[in-house]
């Protein structure tokens, strides 16, 4: 690999011009595409083959408003008032009338006829249903309902505007994200000590990212991709994609100081640096994409597309940077004299300085037992929350508090109790039939289903286009998020074969409410699996990479420490509410349901990014000198400088994200930005070194015949130097370092 990728660096220093003109022709194609047939993004949470799943697919042909999106408008009377009073009933109706006006709408149901009426006779909601899904509703339709309601208010009501219409914020690039961006840029100048070096790096992250967003959206039209898949791809192309850069961009530099060839210079650092993130880049693709075999399409096109966006990082870094490089010649060099020059020189300790990594590592391991209990003491403390988990997807109860659909949320949790933000829709099925045998059946499961203990009200059966069937509400005790609507759910379905025997009919449990408990349930069962998969195959990689059995075990361990303790601040923060109201935490409930299985993901790869880099120096010295401890020290004296760059860029972009008011964007960027931060600076560059240096001589160590069975991926880039492309390096180093002197003198 290492000897491909060297070839390719050169190649692309050399056709530098053509290189970029291609990056720049295709992401201006892709830009083309998404103005011109640009379609929307559908933000639908679906389970296919699952009851709730089946049953909505069928009422979306028999009874396309019960399946559709839905909105209400809620409406107060003044103090000491009432809605039924005859002027604000007037306005109401006028309300309805110009609800029913609005574009999309299939059926208003004003609240004398739902009776949809507190008890107190202070608030009355209109229902709103749409035949299509919510990614279908247009945005001039719900705006339609904002002005009804807007002119309710001119006549003394209070009103607020909710329902399913009101779905994830999607993409949106405001100032956080944008000082994200700078942040990093301040990074990368504190890395390099230069300005131009910074940019540089800035560039080619920043044309992948745009690249594979503009990819992504193309898609759109043939594909269903969901808003919260586009934010993803976003996060996560800007984070690897500068790290990535930096990652190689760092390399060359450190050889440009030592008097290297420019273009050997950046082909080295291709094949070398290069072969790691080649590397890093495909464990991360690699568990995104495992994704897909959880069975559920929006998760299946958020693990493909935020893969997608890695993969263009990944070439981006290894193409554009060698191209972007050779613009530049040796005016990428640091100075001469500079800290960035002395930084370099140093990088084989000779010189007797000793550098803040160095620093770090030997009072890490001064006592690396202690070490090691300190820092998985405090990770398992923060895991125990985690204990706690429950899963569930975002309702308008997670929204901003300003917010109409929030309003409107909290408002009909107040006046009419917390199921009727979550009803179930039953559809019940005869078997041949007519129509009145149909709806008699429909009472009789209607008349069973209100005896149940969590079932606050039951709706009259509703007929269909279809004489066999009838669609039954019913209205639980519970919130939509909460447990007991869980195990309501599942009562019902335990009750369906009785039901079937006494009444004639099947039943089956549907609706917005259904689905969604219906996703969290997959997505629980699947987590264990998912969990196994991933540390199975780090084990794997990683043997691999470093020929050793101590390192793969303590990296797995090390990688679920993070996890887990990430897991552990998601549920504080976003489940128990400690400190939601200095964070900007709009609700505290269970956790978004796919969040652990994206946080593990996305995680593992970021892990194997800082584990290559940083391990892999280590084992170089260890290859060189045989001395365990101090290969520990010498392998970390230039890693732990870039390590802790590519942790702070990435904490940087993914806290970009964080002030964001999107219930579902929000917590994952949260679950990311610490989950770096804990595994960059707890385990990779703390708990690593100390176990190193605990397992001394050992940690290198591999048994003969699976070192035999095992292939050689060449991350270090070994081959190079058996091929001699090193020494291609220094001998132009001397006449380039001689060039550059005379250029610093005149």
């Amino acid at each position: 690999m290492a000897v491909l990728l060297h070839r390719l660096g050169h190649s692309a220093y050399r056709h530098r011009k053509l290189v970029l003109g291609i990056w720049l022709f295709v992401l201006a194609a892709l830009i083309t595409c998404v103005s011109v047939f640009g379609g929307k993004l559908d933000d639908r949470f679906s389970v296919p083959g699952t009851e709730s799943q089946r049953a909505l697919d069928s009422l979306s042909k028999t009874l396309p408003e019960a399946s559709g999106a839905s909105a209400q408008i809620v409406f107060s009377a003044p103090e000491g008032r009432r809605v039924t009073e005859a002027p604000y009933a007037r306005v109401i109706a006028r309300a309805v009338a110009e609800a029913e006006k609005a574009p999309q709408v299939g059926e208003v149901v004003d609240p004398q006829s739902s009776g949809a009426v507190s008890a107190d006779r202070t608030t009355a909601i209109v229902q709103v249903q749409y035949p299509v899904q919510t990614a279908e509703v247009r945005t001039s339709s719900v705006d339609a309902l904002k002005d009804a309601a807007r002119a309710a208010e001119k006549d003394g009501l209070r009103t607020s505007v909710g329902g399913s219409v009101f779905n994830s914020n999607g993409v949106h690039v405001g100032p956080s994200e944008i000082i994200g961006v700078a942040v990093a840029l301040l990074v990368l100048v504190v890395t390099f000590g230069s300005l131009l070096a910074a940019g540089m790096a800035l560039l080619p992250a920043l044309i992948g990212v745009a690249t594979g967003l503009a990819g992504l959206l193309a898609l759109a039209p043939a594909v269903s991709i969901s808003s919260t898949a586009v934010t993803l791809a976003l996060m996560l192309g800007l984070a690897v994609g500068i790290d990535y850069v930096l990652f190689i961009l760092s390399r060359h530099r450190q050889q440009l100081a030592r008097g290297a060839d420019p273009r050997e210079s950046v082909a080295l650092a291709v094949g070398t640096a290069g072969s790691a993130v080649v590397f890093a880049g495909t464990t991360v693709i690699i568990a995104l994409a495992a994704l897909s075999v959880i069975g559920i399409p929006f998760l299946t096109t958020m693990g493909l597309g935020a893969a997608g966006a890695v993969l263009i990082a990944v070439l981006a870094a290894i193409t554009l940077v060698p191209a972007i490089a050779g613009f530049a010649g040796t005016r990428l060099a640091p100075e001469l004299g500079s800290r960035a020059a002395r930084r370099a020189t140093d990088a084989d300790g000779t010189t007797g300085r000793t550098t803040l990594g160095t620093r770090w590592t030997k009072w890490v391991i001064a006592k690396p037992l202690l070490t090691v209990l300190a820092v998985a003491g405090i990770l398992i403390t923060l895991m125990l929350p985690a204990a706690d988990l429950r899963l569930a997807l975002p309702d308008n109860g997670s929204a901003p508090h300003a917010s109409t659909q929030r309003t409107a949320y909290d408002t009909i949790d107040d006046k009419f109790g917390p199921g009727f933000n979550g009803p179930l829709l039953i559809l019940a099925e005869t078997n041949g039939g007519t129509a009145a045998e149909s709806s008699r059946a429909g009472a009789q499961v209607a008349a069973k289903l209100g005896t149940l203990k969590d079932v606050k009200a039951v709706l009259p059966a509703q007929p269909t286009s279809d004489p066999t069937q009838s669609v039954i509400t019913v209205l639980p005790a519970s919130g939509p998020d909460s447990v007991r609507t869980d195990q309501l759910v599942h009562e019902i379905r335990d009750i369906a074969p009785g039901l079937r025997d006494t009444t004639g009919a099947s039943i089956a449990v549907t609706g917005t409410t259904a689905v969604n408990i219906d996703v969290s349930n997959r997505l629980s069962d699947s987590l264990l699996p998912f969990v196994a998969i991933v540390v199975g195959l780090s084990l794997l990689l990683l043997m691999i990479v470093f020929r050793s059995l101590v390192i793969p075990v303590k990296a797995a361990v090390g990688f679920l420490l993070s996890v887990g303790a990430s897991l552990g601040l998601v549920v504080a923060v976003f489940q128990w509410g400690r400190l939601a109201d200095a964070l900007g935490v709009p609700h505290s409930g269970p956790v978004v349901s796919f969040l652990p299985i994206i946080l593990i993901g996305v995680l593992f790869g970021l892990a194997m990014d800082y584990e290559v880099f940083l391990v892999s120096g280590m084992r170089e010295e260890w290859a060189r000198t045989g001395r365990a401890r101090q290969s520990v020290v010498d392998g970390a004296r230039q890693s732990v400088r870039v390590v802790t760059a590519a942790a702070l860029i990435m904490f940087t972009v993914f806290a970009g994200f964080f002030p964001l008011d999107d219930s579902l964007i929000k917590p994952i960027a949260f679950a990311l930005a610490v989950g770096v931060a804990i595994d960059a600076f707890a385990v990779r560059m703390t708990l690593v070194p100390a176990v190193l240096a605990l397992a001394g001589r050992g940690a290198w160590w591999l048994p003969a015949w699976l070192d035999r069975i095992l292939p050689d991926l060449d991350v270090e880039g070994s081959s190079l130097q058996s091929a001699g492309l090193e020494e291609g390096l220094r001998d132009g180093a001397a006449d380039t370092a001689r060039v550059r002197l005379a250029e610093s003198r005149s």
